[in-house]
């Protein structure tokens, strides 16, 4: 499970900058144990999380100089997989059956995208469509790695293969509000998909 990201070092003692993707602060308390992305990094030991002015800096106790924090700018903060039976890493999602609430098939999960607002799911869909689902638990209820699948309970228009809710506005080239022009770097949406 994603934590956060290392962003640029901040002052000279080894501290740096923090895109939080956490709702839950404790999980970066000082004294916890964290893993990053990067194998020679390894597990660190947070010192301190602040916030100030909007921006959140975190400080671990192995990291003690501005060169070593600048090092690790990019990593990935992780949660240990043995802190929690639900945890995972997003390499673990890639593979997994995609499954509506009741069951029914919605494809599979090829990537997992890291944007600024959260992370996206890239999912294969049956007709080959593929769609960014926001990972959020809105809509992402359910992760099930054992069992190879994930819960999606996506709105009207989301996945290309679902029909749309009774009432909602269509035109020539699909929903309104779906054509490219719309799409932005934080919204969900679909890829063209050569056959």
């Amino acid at each position: 499970m994603i934590l956060g990201r290392i962003g640029a070092a901040h002052g000279l003692r080894g501290e740096v900058r923090i895109e939080v993707r956490t709702d839950d602060p404790a999980r970066l308390a000082a004294g916890t144990a964290v893993l990053t992305d990067d194998p020679l990094v390894g597990e660190l030991t947070v010192a301190r999380l602040r916030e100030a002015s909007g921006r959140a800096t975190i400080s671990f106790e192995q990291v003690t100089d501005r060169d070593d924090a600048e090092a690790m700018r990019g990593l990935l903060i992780l949660a240990p997989a043995q802190a929690e039976a639900d945890a995972w890493y997003p390499e673990d999602l890639v593979g997994l059956a995609a499954r509506g609430d009741d069951g029914r098939p919605l494809g599979t999960v090829v990537e997992v995208r890291a944007m600024p607002a959260h992370d996206v799911l890239v999912v294969r869909e049956p007709s080959g469509a593929r769609t960014f689902v926001p990972f959020v638990e809105a809509i992402v209820p359910g992760v099930d790695v054992a069992g190879g699948f994930v819960v999606l309970t996506p709105p009207g228009g989301l996945l290309a293969d679902e029909p749309l809710p009774e009432g909602e506005d269509v035109d020539e080239d699909g929903p309104v509000g779906d054509g490219p022009e719309d799409d932005g770097p934080e919204d969900a949406g679909h890829e063209d998909v050569e056959a």
